[in-house]
C-alpha cells in the first residue's frame, strides 16, 4: 500500500521554515541536501551562486506513518511558485510497477514536469501536475528496483 505525505516548496526560506516545524513536532531532520550538493548534470546549466545554499530536499518525520517534506523551488522543473500551489503530494510507492501505475493514472490528461527514472538520490522518482492543477510526486526506493 502506498503512503503519502506532503512536500511544500518554498521561495529561498525552506530552512528556516523547516527549522520551526522542528521547534513545533520535534524531531531530527534524517536528510538535509542543498543544490550545491547536486552532481552536474550534462545538458543542464550552471547552478546559480545564489541557489547553491538552498535546499533541495529536507524530511521531518511527524510520526511513524507521516513525514514533511520541502524545498526551495528553484529550476526549470519546478512551478512558478505562488501561494496555493506550493506543495506537492507525496506517493511512496511499493515498488516500480506501482509507481509506474499510479503516475500513468495520476498523469491521464495532466503535465509530466519530470519523467520517472532513477536519480541520484536512490529513488525512482517523477514529478507531474494533474488535470486538475494538483502536483503530485511518485517515488519508490531504489533496492526494489
Amino acid at each position: 500500500m502506498p503512503t503519502v505525505n506532503i512536500y511544500l516548496n518554498f521561495a529561498g526560506n525552506c530552512r528556516e521554515a523547516f527549522e520551526f516545524y522542528r521547534l513545533v513536532f520535534g524531531g531530527e531532520f534524517p536528510y538535509v541536501g542543498t543544490f550545491g550538493d547536486m552532481p552536474v548534470q550534462e545538458g543542464m546549466p550552471p547552478l546559480p551562486e545564489n541557489m547553491k545554499d538552498q535546499i533541495m530536499h529536507i524530511s521531518l518525520p511527524i510520526s511513524s506513518e507521516t513525514m514533511l517534506m520541502g524545498s526551495d523551488a528553484g529550476g526549470e522543473w519546478a512551478p512558478a511558485l505562488k501561494v496555493g500551489n506550493n506543495f506537492s503530494i507525496y506517493v511512496g510507492a511499493g515498488d516500480t510497477a506501482e509507481a509506474d501505475r499510479i503516475f500513468a493514472a495520476l498523469g491521464a490528461g495532466g503535465t509530466v514536469t519530470m519523467p520517472l527514472g532513477k536519480t541520484f538520490w536512490g529513488e525512482y522518482y517523477g514529478m507531474l501536475t494533474d488535470k486538475f492543477g494538483i502536483n503530485w510526486m511518485v517515488g519508490c526506493a531504489l533496492e526494489e528496483i
